[in-house]
């Protein structure tokens, strides 16, 4: 068998049935994330699916990295547990056989079977991609030119084409050239930016990534990711784009990102404490905002600051 699949579950009973019997044939491995469900019984009854029950969360990443290296396949396809296949994926396997091409993606649908756009395939974040992100400015004109790149809104996904950044909730790359990478980084942990790092990587390499449109696979969205606390949630997602940016730009572009994130987080610890009716937000929004000052006067990430930020209870 020439292509592996690895999904990483955490707490996915709900979606991983479908997932799994969408796979056909092809040899699966799960790398459960001390889910507290009934996931990894969802995965014993498929006998044909490796399962691997970690005691702790150890990240998606490092879920990933276990994942793959359980498989001897030359391929390896990336799914969520929320997205079922719906076609062959000889077309993505084909891509990965051109010259210099080291990943394909396909086309993720919702279950209405529209083309998620603005997910499916992104640019590379740019500082002021990231910058209007965390001010909320994508979100309040998703039109703007910054938002309109960083999405690509203006791609026509309907057809095959060169991508700088496709889901990883649904991707094929070269075990070869996993292995030149050392992997998908663990230092996002415990989600977030880790594939946007592993494409970036890949494009340094001078290496391609193509993505297919008659390949698709229905995509629910959201679902590992939605059962974090708001808390860990708002944590991870800061201090994961505060590490994809110190890793990828020069430090005054990142003090710039970092900047952004202090006074983001002050518009929402007060906008989310009325909401919540609660003092709690002043206490996560201030956290972050340590963490992002902090790496705003280095030039670069605080990884003390981080690991207690991410770690520290919040009360």
């Amino acid at each position: 068998m020439r292509t592996g699949v690895v999904v990483v579950t955490y707490n996915s009973a709900g979606v991983i049935g479908s997932c799994l019997d969408s796979c056909g044939g092809l040899p699966v491995v799960v790398v459960d994330n001390a889910s507290t469900d009934e996931t990894c019984r969802e995965v014993r009854e498929r006998s044909h699916v490796q399962l691997i029950s970690n005691a702790t969360n150890r990240g998606f990443a490092g879920a990933v990295n276990q994942g793959v290296a359980a498989h001897n396949t030359e391929l390896i396809l990336l799914l969520n547990p929320d997205v079922r296949l719906e076609t062959s994926i000889g077309g993505l396997e084909t891509a990965c056989s051109q010259d210099n091409t080291a990943a394909a993606a396909g086309q993720l649908r919702d279950e209405q079977g529209n083309a998620q756009a603005g997910f499916a395939l992104r640019r590379f974040p740019t500082p002021w991609s990231l910058i209007f992100e965390t001010l909320g400015i994508n979100r309040l004109a998703p039109a703007n030119p910054v938002n309109r790149r960083y999405r690509c809104l203006d791609a026509d996904l309907s057809r095959d084409q060169e991508a700088e950044q496709p889901a990883g909730a649904f991707l094929l790359f070269r075990r070869d050239v996993w292995q030149q990478l050392g992997g998908f980084d663990t230092q996002f942990a415990p989600v977030w930016f880790e594939d946007v790092d592993f494409c970036r990587r890949v494009h340094n390499l001078g290496m391609k990534i193509q993505y297919v449109a008659s390949v698709t696979a229905r995509h629910q969205g959201g679902h590992s990711v939605a059962k974090l606390e708001w808390a860990c949630r708002e944590l991870c997602w800061y201090a994961s784009l505060l590490k994809y940016a110190s890793k990828h730009y020069r430090p005054y572009a990142y003090r710039g990102v970092s900047a952004a994130v202090v006074l983001a987080s002050t518009f929402r610890a007060g906008r989310v404490m009325v909401r919540e009716r609660s003092f709690r937000p002043i206490t996560v929004y201030a956290r972050i905002a340590r963490l992002a000052g902090r790496s705003c006067l280095i030039g670069r990430v605080d990884e003390i600051q981080c690991w207690t930020a991410l770690n520290k209870r919040v009360m």
